[in-house]
Order: C-alpha cells, then structure tokens, then sequence
C-alpha cells in the first residue's frame, strides 16, 4: 500500500476591502480616543467592506488569486472549505455559491463555523483530506463581514472588527517533503459565552424593534485566556510537529489584540529573528480571515520567504482554537 501523501500550501490569495476607517472616524460615537484604541489594542484603522463587498463576493476574490498562485485551473479543485461566522443565510452555505462562481465541477463545498479558529481548523480538515485521498486540491478560506454584526456604540468592540478575506489552496507536497503539520485543536466550551451573538434570532424575531443580532465580549477574561492559554497551545503545536523554535521562520497568531501577540511571543520567548504578524494594527481583527491575511503581509512585505515554515495560531468564540505549522507557499498573490 502506498503511503499517504503529504499536504503543503500551493498558493495564498487575499482580498482587503477598499474602504479604510481610522479610529478617528468611530472614536465620538463610543466615547473613546484614537489613543485609547491604540493603546488598548495596537489597531490604528481596520477595513469596513462596501455594500458591494459580500462574504460570496471577497471570497471568489481571495480565491481565484490563491488558485492563480497554486499554478491550476479552476477544474482541478476538488472541495471548497469557507470558514466563516458573518454569512448571515442559514442556509445554504456560501461555499457551494462561491464554488459555482469560480467554477469549479462539482466539488464538495461546506461551510464551518468555528469564528477566529476557523481558518485554522479548515486547513487542518484539508490536510487530513488530501493525505487520506478524498480530495486532491482543497480551496480553504476564511472570510468575515463582522461590520454587519458589530454595534457601532459600544465601546467594547466598535474599534475592534473589520472585513476581509484569505484562501490557500492545499494540496499534495512533493516526495519527502510536508507542507502542512498536523493540527492541535480543542475548545474550552465551559467560557462558551465569553464571546457570542448578543441576541438570539428567535428572539429578535420576537421583539418589537428587531435589530440585526450584535457580537459581545468580555474583554479582559478574554485577554487572559488567550494570553496566556495560547502561548501552551503554540508550544504544543511544535512539539507534535516535532520541530523547535530554531525551526521556525515566522509567528502568525490570530490578529485579536496586539496586546495579546505580545504576551504570546513572550511566553514562547521568541528569538529577534523570527517575524510576529502584527496586520491588526491597519487592518482590525477579521476573525476567521485574520490568518490568511496576516501571512501574506508579512511575505508582501517581504518578511517571510516562500519555503520558510509559519507557526500559526488561532483562537476565538467557542472558545475554540487551533493551529499547525505551514510552509509558506512559493505564490502569493
């Protein structure tokens, strides 16, 4: 029996909305400052997507650039994964539409929701299916419109999410060689609602001004979690993948708190010569999109080079987290 293939990163395409939003533009309306925010979370300006820049539409976006990058044609892609919590029909998913549009035969198309993981979680199911045979290229995308489910008063989170949408396309590594480590992955489902849609939909239904359902969080319970929870989770990341920090080229957490990045890099104490994704700072936290979108900056900006490994961490509402260490695609686009 042959053994199973290994699964690697054959492309990566990003799509930011035009729209840009300084915190000037939002500080009157939850009684802050542009200092505050910055202060508080490291994020300068995010991206708010146009009444035109839909979930479907950023991801076809995303997409077609990440199958451009991987050399293939649209044919070849033999499954789509769209992570996402901000495609607001119940159904059906949005893979399957975004699928139909790229047009792509017939592949399996599902939608997951596993919020700021979710990018993470995707690309560990698309390693699993391409080294098991049931797929040969897997689309894998995070996509978030989180300026649709954010109230623009509250304080808490008014400053924090944005837009945005990242694909990679998975698919076998030559002989010898892996791509993509396997996944660690797991939820604290106890703290469930630390992070969640304020209203329930039947509840909206139900009242007598309905409003769209808006994301909370608790913020500073939040902040300690992942601070200091994530750092045992990246080291185990590497472990199982039976590699060190000498190994690694880059660190790509999920862009929620600069803050928390810090802590993180710290509690790994990361070596100087390692690049940190810092996107949040000109781009907000886009949740399930973050990680795509982090990565390609710091290769745009020429941080990272193609063949070098990522350590990539994700963590968010559930509370659920994931990550695996990638070798970083030789095309970006």
């Amino acid at each position: 029996m042959n053994a199973p293939a290994e699964a690697t990163l054959l492309g990566l395409g990003v799509y930011r909305p035009r729209r840009v939003v300084p915190n000037a533009e939002i500080v009157e309306a939850i009684d802050s400052s542009d200092e505050w925010i910055q202060q508080r979370s490291g994020i300068r300006s995010r991206r708010w997507a146009g009444d035109d820049e839909s979930v479907q539409m950023m991801s076809v976006s995303a997409a077609r650039d990440a199958i451009t990058a991987a050399g293939l044609e649209p044919g070849q892609v033999d499954a789509v994964i769209v992570a996402t919590v901000s495609h607001l029909m119940q159904t059906p998913a949005v893979a399957p539409a975004v699928a139909h549009e790229l047009g792509l035969e017939r592949p399996a198309a599902f939608d997951i929701s596993a919020a700021c993981a979710g990018f993470c979680y995707g690309l560990g199911l698309a390693r699993d299916m391409v080294r098991g045979g049931s797929a040969r290229h897997v689309l894998v995308i995070g996509v978030e419109r989180l300026s649709d489910i954010t109230d623009r008063s509250d304080r808490g989170t008014a400053f924090i999410f944005a837009d945005g949408a990242g694909a990679v396309v998975v698919g076998p590594a030559p002989e010898g060689t892996a791509g993509v480590g396997p996944v660690v992955w797991g939820s604290d489902g106890e703290q469930f609602d630390l992070i969640r849609q304020r209203e329930d939909w039947r509840d909206v239904v139900a009242s007598d001004d309905p409003a769209m359902p808006h994301l909370v969080m608790q913020g500073n319970a939040v902040f300690r979690w992942a601070a200091f929870e994530m750092g045992k989770v990246a080291a185990e990341i590497l472990d199982r993948s039976d590699l060190t920090l000498d190994d690694i080229d880059a660190f790509v957490p999920h862009q929620a708190n600069r803050r928390i990045t810090d802590v993180m890099a710290r509690s790994l104490h990361l070596p100087e010569r390692i690049a940190v994704a810092h996107d949040i700072v000109d781009q907000g936290n886009t949740s399930a999109a973050s990680v795509p979108l982090a990565l390609h900056r710091l290769v745009s900006e020429g941080a990272v080079q193609p063949g070098q490994r990522a350590l990539l961490v994700a963590f968010g509402a559930g509370l659920a987290y994931a990550g695996q260490v990638v070798t970083v695609p030789p095309t970006v686009r």
